[in-house]
C-alpha cells in the first residue's frame, strides 16, 4: 500500500490511463502550469511527461472546454476535461447536458461517447458562493450522465480509471479539501466498478448515507455516538448515478433508521432522491421518520465563520441521529 492524498491518487489514475491508451488526453484551464505544478494536485507534471498534444491548456471558457470534449469523443478520442469549480458547470452545461448526455441515446446505443468531466467542488476555502456551490444534484438529474463523488484516495483512483474506460459521459466531482487528506492506495492496478456503494462502517442502530467530504464528518460522528451506545452504519454511495440501491436498501432494512448527509443545499439536494428510494422500497422497515442533514438554502458565504456555519458538522449529524434513535 501507498499513502497519499486524493490529488495524487487522481494524478496516478490519469497517468496510468494515458500510458495505457493513446486516445486519452486532458484539457482544462491552466492544467499544465501555475498551481497545478503542486505535486499534491491532480495534473502535476503531466504536461511535462506527456507533452502539449495530450495535456492542453485551454482558454478561460467552460463552454469551449465542454464543446472540445463532446467533439473529441464523437470522433473516437477519450477526453478528460476539467471544470475548475462546480458552479462553472452551469457554463458548460449546454454541451454536457444537451449533447454529451444524449448522443448515445440518439444513436440507439450504436455509438460510444466516452468522456470524463472532472469538476472541483466543495466549500471550506473561503472562495465564496461563485466557487463553492455544490451542484451534484443538477448533474444527477440529467439522463445519460453518470455521476461520481469519491471520498478517499483509493476510491478516487479506482473510480476515475473506470470512468475513463466507460463508453458513456461521466461527471467526476472531486472535493478540493480531500486533495490533501492522506489515505492508503493499492500499488497494483485496480478498478472500482461504477455504481457500487461502499459500507465504510458497519452498524446496527441507524444507517447514515453520504458521499465525498461528508464521509469524514460521518466517521468522526460515529466514534462519538459509539461512546454513547449508538452504533451507526455508514454507507458511502461513491456513485450517485447509477445509485447502488441494493446496498442502500439492505442497510436500511437492517437498521430501520435513515439519515442522509450532504454539503449541498437542502432543497432539491440528492438527499431527497435517496429518501424517496427508501420511502418507496423500504418504508415498512423504518422505525422512525428519516432525517436529512444538509447545507442551508443560502449561497455559500465567503466569511470563514459563516462558511463553517454553512458546512454540516458532526454536531448537526449527531443531533439528527439521536433524535430518530430516541423514537
Amino acid at each position: 500500500m501507498q499513502s497519499f492524498g486524493m490529488g495524487q491518487a487522481i494524478n496516478q489514475a490519469l497517468r496510468e490511463e494515458m500510458q495505457r491508451d493513446a486516445n486519452v488526453f486532458l484539457a482544462g484551464e491552466g492544467i499544465g502550469v501555475g498551481i497545478h505544478s503542486n505535486p499534491m494536485l491532480p495534473t502535476a507534471d503531466l504536461l511535462k511527461d506527456f507533452g502539449a498534444k495530450r495535456v492542453k491548456d485551454t482558454p478561460v471558457s467552460e463552454a469551449a472546454i465542454a464543446g472540445l470534449a463532446v467533439g473529441a469523443a464523437a470522433v473516437g478520442l477519450k477526453p478528460v476535461v476539467e471544470i475548475m469549480f462546480n458552479p462553472f458547470f452551469t457554463l458548460a452545461s449546454d454541451m454536457i447536458v444537451n449533447h454529451a448526455a444524449k448522443l448515445r441515446y440518439l444513436s440507439g446505443g450504436k455509438s460510444a461517447f466516452p468522456l470524463v468531466v472532472r469538476i472541483k467542488s466543495g466549500a471550506g476555502f473561503g472562495a465564496g458562493c461563485q466557487h463553492s456551490h455544490n451542484l451534484e444534484a443538477w448533474a444527477a438529474h440529467c439522463p445519460g450522465l453518470k455521476v461520481i463523488m469519491p471520498s478517499t484516495p483509493a476510491d478516487a483512483k479506482g473510480l476515475l480509471k473506470s470512468a475513463i474506460r466507460d463508453p458513456n459521459p461521466v461527471v467526476f466531482i472531486e472535493d478540493m479539501m480531500l486533495y490533501f487528506v492522506p489515505g492508503p492506495v493499492p500499488e497494483e492496478e485496480y478498478l472500482i466498478p461504477i455504481g457500487q456503494a461502499d459500507v465504510k462502517r458497519q452498524g446496527t442502530d441507524v444507517t447514515l448515507v453520504t458521499w465525498s467530504k461528508m464521509v469524514g464528518v460521518a466517521l468522526k460522528a460515529a466514534e462519538q455516538l459509539a461512546r454513547e451506545g449508538i452504533d451507526m452504519e455508514i454507507v458511502d454511495l461513491r456513485t450517485l448515478v447509477p445509485m447502488d440501491k441494493k446496498t442502500l436498501l439492505g442497510s436500511v432494512r437492517k437498521t430501520g433508521r435513515l439519515v442522509v448527509l450532504h454539503e449541498a443545499t437542502r432543497t432539491g439536494g440528492f438527499a431527497g432522491e435517496v429518501s424517496a428510494v427508501v420511502m418507496e422500497e423500504a418504508f415498512d422497515s423504518l422505525k422512525a421518520p428519516l432525517r436529512r442533514v444538509t447545507g442551508p438554502d443560502i449561497p455559500v458565504p465567503a466569511s470563514p465563520p459563516l462558511e463553517r456555519f454553512y458546512i454540516p458538522s458532526e454536531k448537526d449529524l449527531i443531533s439528527a441521529v439521536k433524535e430518530i434513535v430516541a423514537k
